[in-house]
């Protein structure tokens, strides 16, 4: 496993290393510069990022949640206070795991597996969502579709389901591909 830990004190950031000693293969990079933070993360390509910010200011913390939207890796952000309008910002950002005064080496682990496994549930859920919108999105080109067969040619809903059935098996297509070429033929013909 790639650990980034983002973190300006090389004392605090010590004492994340040794929350982490206890993992057996795994390459673990501090990076103490905000200056080019996403590149350098990007360099690294790290499985995930741990965040030390202290007590940041309201645009540094702003700054870090900027980064960890674009990064799309597990997240855990470690500050030592906080307010609900931080704690919403930071689950808007993506940030999987949001610590408020636990920077302690005993704690780094189960905070570690934590937002990992966070990050890796929402991705699903996220996956799922995007594969629902899909699914639907294709069946309201398929029903479009079969609605010009029906008013074009006199079919029934059943016919017209079949007709495409029929043409997406003969040409190796999705139902869904041969319903859009269906649609797309109906607008360029002038049709809504």
């Amino acid at each position: 496993m790639r650990i980034a830990i983002v973190d300006e004190s090389a004392s605090r950031a010590a004492v994340i290393r040794e929350g982490l000693a206890a993992l057996n293969d795994c390459e673990i990079f501090v990076v103490t510069e905000r200056r080019g933070l996403v590149a350098r993360i990007g360099e690294i390509a790290p499985d995930i990022v741990l965040m030390d910010l202290g007590n940041p200011s309201r645009d540094v913390l702003e700054e870090y949640f900027a980064v960890s939207r674009v990064l799309g890796r597990p997240i855990a952000m470690f500050v030592d206070e906080s307010d609900e309008e931080s704690i919403a910002a930071s689950v808007d950002a993506g940030v999987s795991s949001y610590v408020v005064d636990g920077l302690a080496p005993h704690r780094i682990r189960p905070i570690l597996d934590l937002a990992v496994r966070r990050f890796n549930a929402f991705a699903r859920l996220e996956a799922d969502l995007a594969e629902a919108k899909g699914k639907l999105a294709e069946r309201e080109v398929v029903d479009k579709a079969k609605r010009i067969l029906m008013d074009s040619r006199g079919f029934s809903e059943p016919h017209a389901y079949a007709e495409l059935r029929k043409t997406a098996m003969n040409q190796g297509k999705r139902i869904a591909d041969i319903a859009e070429a269906v649609v797309t033929a109906h607008q360029l013909m002038g049709g809504k």
